[in-house]
C-alpha cells in the first residue's frame, strides 16, 4: 500500500513537468506562420490600418488598407504541419501611375520544419501561383499631340522566394525578403526588401523596413514604420 502512494506522489510530481516540456515554443512575433490576433498601425506614403483574426488554432483573417482605401490587402491562412496556406487578394498602385490587382494562392514553409540547420537565422521559402491585372498609362502620338490612355493587362503565373529573420536580441531582430516570378504574356517581377522589428513586450512591437518591387508594368519603392499590437 505505501508503495502505491509513493507511485502515484511520483507521477502526480513527474507528470505536469512532462507536460510542461511538451508545450510548443512560442514562435517569434515576426514569423508568417504564427496563427493570431493582431491590430496594427503604419505609415508607408500614407496611414495604414492592418490586422489579423484567429478564427483557431490553425486559420486566421488577414487584412490590410490605407486611408483613401486605394492600396489594401484581405486573405486568409491556414496552417499545417508543414508551414502555412495563404489565400490574398490585393490591389496596389505604382509609382509611375496604374494599379495592379492580384489574387494568390501561395505558402510559407519554415526550414526547421524539414530539419534544416540554419543557423541563427530563421528562413522561411515562400512559393505559389497568382493572377494579376494591370491598368497602366501609355502615350500615343495621335495628330501631333501626346494622348495618354490606359491599357489593361492580364498574366497567370508562380512566383518562388524566401523571409529571413534573425534575432539580434530578445527585443531586436533584422528582417529581409526577396523573391521573383514569371507568367503569361511574357510577364515577370522581382522583390527585396530589409528591415528591422523591435518587440518592447509579449503586446507590443514596432518595425521599420524597406522595400521595391519591379514588374513588366511598373515598379514601386517604399519606407514602412508599423505599430503591432497582439492580442493574448
Amino acid at each position: 500500500m505505501v508503495m502505491k502512494v509513493k507511485l502515484y506522489t511520483a507521477l502526480f510530481i513527474v507528470a505536469p513537468g512532462m507536460a510542461l516540456a511538451q508545450e510548443p515554443k512560442e514562435k517569434h512575433h515576426e514569423d508568417p506562420t504564427k496563427v493570431i490576433t493582431k491590430m496594427g498601425f503604419g505609415y508607408t506614403d500614407d496611414f495604414t490600418i492592418s490586422g489579423s483574426l484567429a478564427l483557431d488554432s490553425i486559420k486566421k483573417i488577414n487584412g490590410k488598407i490605407n486611408s483613401d482605401g486605394s492600396e489594401w490587402r484581405l486573405g486568409g491562412s491556414w496552417l499545417f504541419n508543414f508551414g502555412i496556406l495563404n489565400f490574398s487578394m490585393s490591389r496596389s498602385e505604382y509609382d509611375n501611375g496604374g494599379d495592379k490587382t492580384s489574387y494568390s494562392i501561395g505558402t510559407f514553409a519554415p526550414l526547421s520544419a524539414f530539419d534544416v540547420d540554419t543557423g541563427s537565422w530563421m528562413v522561411f521559402p515562400m512559393a505559389g501561383i497568382s493572377h494579376n491585372a494591370t491598368e497602366t498609362f501609355q502615350t500615343e502620338d495621335i495628330q501631333l499631340y501626346n494622348d495618354v490612355i490606359m491599357v489593361q493587362n492580364t498574366s497567370n503565373g508562380g512566383y518562388i522566394g524566401a523571409m529571413a529573420l534573425r534575432p539580434l536580441s530578445e527585443t531586436w531582430t533584422i528582417i529581409a525578403f526577396t523573391g521573383a516570378g514569371l507568367g503569361s504574356d511574357d510577364y515577370s517581377n522581382f522583390w527585396a526588401g530589409a528591415g528591422a522589428s523591435y518587440k518592447i513586450n509579449k503586446h507590443h512591437s514596432f518595425n521599420f523596413f524597406g522595400f521595391a518591387s519591379e514588374d513588366s508594368f511598373g515598379s514601386v519603392s517604399k519606407l514602412s514604420a508599423s505599430y503591432t499590437y497582439e492580442f493574448k
